[in-house]
């Protein structure tokens, strides 16, 4: 046979694979019973591959219509998907075509600020909403800015305005916790919740909105609408802005409790210093409000401020913001609130300034307003000390009587102002300023300032005997001392200082009611004054600022006092006030010399009357004490040279003291503060006067059941005068 013919060698991979088209050739058999059991075991073989291979023709069918039902729903799927994300990715354009510059959102108070100074230039108290001023991602520190980042979002600069994570693990948690899978935790990223600040872009409208309260509490409600919105808003910023642009956003405009806008704010308002200087325990304490600020407020609760902080500066070591050793610092020297801070926003002045201001200035000012005021903080730390002291040592446990006191200059500038037991209080009832009380004998000096400007003598006599008075519609009313004695002829200096009702009665009278309370309406006591001889023992009602007002415009000679808070008032950046103020004094209403002479009789009060409590070392005193009936009020006031401070106490209720009168508790509460007050200042005597003899004696005669008013003007005449 030639070569060509010759069958070629297989190849090892024609072995393993035959050829296609080709059927590999059938190994020899050998012949007998062995090769006949085979042939057998190989058709059963085949057979049985065959059924398994097919799986039956039902096993087939549902195979096929598992894989058209997969192929249908993967169809669908993909589909839906494209178009949802198309949605989404159109809604997210649209949104970004509204999305402002970055200047535009760092500021979005509806309302503006306003900081009050003290007499110094201090800041001591904040109102409003209060906006520190711009800071960025760059500018703030870097312990704050690493904060807010382990608190909120610490995969802030890895996801994409949601985090599908942070949501899950929410969802998660809530369900865990039994709550509902949007309800408490929301895994929000710092952008949704930037976007959140931004109410999705819909500024507040006043005409929209009943208040702005409640277009924040819709900006924040968290249905699943809202959600699905604030996401698409949230994308919508990543891709206009940087992952700092949205973070500075954010850091300017969080609320952080006690009125702040924004972190500048909050580290000015409660440590006195810049968001760029801020500590690691200061910073984790101004992150850690983002969560609960009003409850977290360390002017609320400094203890739980604190707390708070060390869980963030835990969080802060954890995602190696901070080392071992700093967090271990931050912990054991945990921060502290500024001196302004400590004293919660100023307390009753602060709201009493806020209250007397131009409106459309303070309550409701759009601007960032600077007030400047007459506030002395020594004064005021001098006044909340002494109220404390004396109820600490000599007032019963468990008491709930109360307490307000004012300090003043001659001409109206308040210095201090309580208006309770509770000091650190920012909105609270103020009883300095507006609780209308009885004033009782404390109201007497004006009495005598009518008479002096009348012409009568400190020296002048009136007899303090049994006395009535008939009065229309009322029927007979005869006063009596607290004594319940009579002192016969006293001058009226000894009547004021012992404080006897009878004579100022009389001395009221002989007067002229009409002219006692144009005195007193002249002096600043602007609430309604009784018609009836009883004004001349405190029947009208009055509030303590008033009555510390018009004895203010006794130690200034004898002029009208408006007590005044607010000195300058300057829009934040102007150089130029728009209001000025420099004195409360107004017309004159008594004589500088019958100013003088009542001084002195004062003086008398405390240096030998009712008012010795008050005494004060070293110091010429004038004051008087008041005591209503049934002790429902008890009032001291008084001053020297340079301040008069006034002190009431009472209960809220009207509730009638315990033992208490103005010459007690009062006078005591008085001389505490004042105390305080003159610490280190040396004193100066008071501007009195003492009286001359007279030279004819002016006798008030006591009204007869059958006499008449004109009879005793012509008594009073003849006696001043002289004659038949």
């Amino acid at each position: 046979m030639t070569e060509s013919k010759r069958q070629k060698p297989r190849l090892v991979a024609d072995k393993r694979y035959p050829s296609k088209g080709r059927k590999p050739s059938a190994p020899k058999r050998p012949s007998g019973k062995k090769s006949t059991a085979r042939k057998t075991t190989t058709r059963k073989t085949t057979r049985k591959t065959k059924r398994k291979r097919s799986g039956g023709n039902g096993g087939g069918f549902f195979r096929r219509l598992f894989r058209w039902i997969w192929r249908l729903i993967w169809g669908l799927t993909w589909r839906v998907g494209a178009i949802v994300v198309a949605l989404i990715a159109l809604a997210v354009g649209i949104v970004y075509t509204t999305l402002p510059d970055v200047d535009a959102l760092l500021d979005g108070r509806a309302r503006g600020s306003v900081t009050l100074l003290d007499r110094d230039g201090k800041v001591f108290a904040w109102r409003g909403d209060q906006f520190g001023g711009v800071i960025t991602a760059d500018t703030v520190s870097p312990h704050l800015k690493n904060a807010v980042i382990a608190t909120e979002d610490k995969r802030f600069y890895r996801h994409f305005g949601v985090s599908p994570r942070g949501v899950a693990s929410a969802v998660r948690i809530n369900l865990s916790e039994g709550r509902g899978p949007l309800s408490g935790h929301g895994g929000s990223t710092i952008t949704q919740q930037t976007a959140k600040l931004l109410c999705l872009g819909e500024p507040f409208d006043p005409s929209e909105w009943e208040s702005e309260a409640a277009y924040e509490a819709d900006c924040r409600q968290g249905s699943l609408w809202r959600k699905a919105k604030e996401a698409v808003y949230a994308m919508a910023m990543e891709v206009k802005y940087s992952k700092d642009e949205v973070l500075t956003i954010y850091l300017n405009r969080a609320f952080l409790g006690a009125g702040a806008r924004g972190f500048e704010a909050a580290s000015q308002r409660y440590f006195g210093k810049s968001a760029a200087e801020v500590s690691p325990a200061e910073a984790a304490m101004l992150a850690g409000l983002l969560v609960a600020p009003t409850r977290y407020a360390p002017t609320n609760n400094l203890q739980r401020s604190q707390d708070r902080a060390r869980l963030v500066i835990g969080l802060m070591e954890d995602q190696g913001y901070l080392t071992a050793a700093q967090a271990s610092e931050a912990r054991t020297r945990p921060a502290e609130l500024s001196e302004a801070a400590a004293a919660r926003a100023g307390g009753y002045f602060a709201d009493w300034v806020m209250a007397s201001g131009p409106e459309f200035f303070t309550r409701n000012t759009t601007e960032d307003v600077v007030i400047r005021t007459t506030l002395d903080q020594r004064i005021q730390t001098s006044a909340e000390e002494a109220l404390k002291f004396i109820f600490q040592e000599k007032v019963r446990e468990g008491s709930e009587a109360q307490a307000a006191i004012v300090v003043m200059s001659a001409d109206g500038a308040v210095r201090g102002m309580v208006g309770g037991r509770k000091t650190r209080v920012s909105g609270a009832f103020n009883r300095a300023t507006q609780a209308l009380r009885q004033t009782g004998s404390s109201f007497k000096p004006f009495v005598y300032a009518t008479a002096l400007e009348l012409g009568y003598s400190p020296l002048d006599t009136v007899i303090d005997e049994p006395y009535c008075v008939n009065i229309p519609g009322s029927g007979q009313w005869c006063p009596k001392n607290y004594t319940n004695k009579f002192y016969g002829q006293v001058t009226l200096a000894d009547a004021l200082m012992n404080s006897l009702n009878i004579p100022a009665v009389k001395v009221a009278e002989i007067s002229g009611l009409d002219n006692v309370r144009t005195v007193a309406s002249g002096f600043g006591i602007a609430s309604d004054l009784a018609q009836g001889p009883a004004l001349a023992l405190g029947a009208s009602e009055s509030t303590l600022i008033e009555m510390t007002g018009a004895y203010a415009g006794i130690l200034n000679g004898g002029s009208a006092v408006e007590p005044y808070g607010l000195t300058e008032l300057k829009l934040l950046g102007d150089d130029t006030p728009v209001m000025v103020t420099t004195t409360g004094i107004g017309e004159r209403v008594i004589n500088d010399a019958a100013a003088k002479q009542l001084t002195w009789m004062m003086e008398r009060v405390v240096s030998e009357g009712t008012g010795g409590r008050a005494k004060l070392p070293g110091w010429q005193v004038a004051g008087k004490t008041g005591t209503t009936q049934a002790a429902r009020d008890a009032w001291f006031i008084g001053f020297t040279a340079d301040y008069v401070t006034g002190v009431w106490m009472g209960y809220d209720d009207n509730t009638p003291l315990s033992g208490v009168t103005g010459g007690g508790l009062p006078a005591e509460i008085w001389k505490e503060t004042m105390l305080r007050v003159t610490e280190g200042i040396t004193p100066t005597p008071l501007p009195m006067m003492a009286p001359e003899p007279p030279v004819q004696v002016a006798q008030p005669q006591p009204r007869r059941r059958g006499g008449g008013f004109a009879e005793d003007i012509n008594n009073l005449l003849r006696n001043i005068f002289g004659g038949n």
